[in-house]
């Protein structure tokens, strides 16, 4: 029997992506899905599937969750996926991004959590999303690691609120879901092969990867609370470690210079470099 046969799977976002990938391994598990974002006729043209419905939601606009739930009727998993990324450093970010960013990721799925509690079938789940900078600081994503950081909490206090319903998050790390094709065809190779280089996998994740991650928790009833990280192992890496990878990938000489040694050279802390560890020890 197919894991999900006979369940209604509820998945707000775009029709790509993450959001795309869940749709279709669900639909692949025997459930019917429930489509919904802002622009219901896009996200209609998408799937040419019998099960699968489109519907409107707006996740930052309270009326609209509460509509949603009135139309859609009870679920077994209510799997938002929507964010919207402040990203930059402290002096790039203003208070209206960093308001979105929250109200998409973190009060939306409150909001949602609070209107379609009651209509969780039986077994059924809310399936959450944070990020890999919610566990791994890194200048230019603090507005993203804050709202990531929100969101990993939500999950747990979720949890334990409306338990027995269960409440899990996912953080995927870099993720080739096209939102890095903004880029260019050159700089999104170079910077994959940054990251891959960096993780301990060697690798980048797909959406796919991340689907799988999200059927797991849709379908494991002794797990809640928990956030799957879905990201290479990118947040057990320094620049340290990742650039000796690196390094002895390539063949080259590994060098490790002394904080003093660096912070002599260089006439400043190394604490404060983009390319130092947490103990402001870099490497060349």
């Amino acid at each position: 029997m197919a894991a999900l046969e006979d369940k209604t799977v509820l998945v707000i976002g775009r029709g790509s992506g993450i959001a795309r990938a869940v749709t279709l391994l669900s639909l692949s598990e025997g459930a019917r899905v429930i489509v919904a974002g802002r622009d219901r006729a896009a996200l209609a043209a998408v799937y040419d599937e019998p099960d699968v419905t489109a519907e409107t939601v707006d996740i930052t606009d309270d009326e609209s969750i509460a509509a949603l739930a009135e139309r859609v009727g009870p679920s077994t998993t209510s799997c938002p996926t929507a964010s919207a990324r402040a990203r930059g450093t402290l002096a790039d970010l203003d208070r209206a991004s960093l308001q979105l960013s929250f109200d998409t990721k973190v009060i939306g799925p409150t909001m949602l959590a609070k209107h379609f509690a009651r209509q969780i079938n039986a077994g059924g789940s809310f399936v959450l999303f944070s990020g890999v900078h919610a566990f791994k600081a890194k200048v230019g994503y603090l507005g993203v690691a804050i709202t990531n950081g929100a969101a990993d909490f939500l999950t747990r206090s979720l949890a334990i609120e409306l338990a027995p319903t269960r409440v899990n998050a996912i953080s995927p790390g870099v993720i080739d879901t096209g939102a890095w094709d903004s880029l260019g065809e050159g700089g999104k190779r170079d910077y994959f092969a940054h990251i891959s280089e960096s993780n301990p996998t060697g690798t980048i994740g797909t959406p796919e990867d991340v689907a799988e991650a999200v059927l797991f928790a849709m379908t494991n009833a002794f797990l809640t609370g928990m956030t799957l990280k879905i990201d290479g192992g990118e947040p057990l890496t320094s620049y340290v470690t990742a650039k000796i990878r690196s390094d002895r990938r390539r063949g080259r000489r590994v060098v490790v210079r002394s904080q003093q040694a660096w912070s002599a050279r260089d006439g400043q802390d190394p604490t404060l470099r983009r390319d130092a560890d947490s103990s402001g020890c870099p490497l060349r």
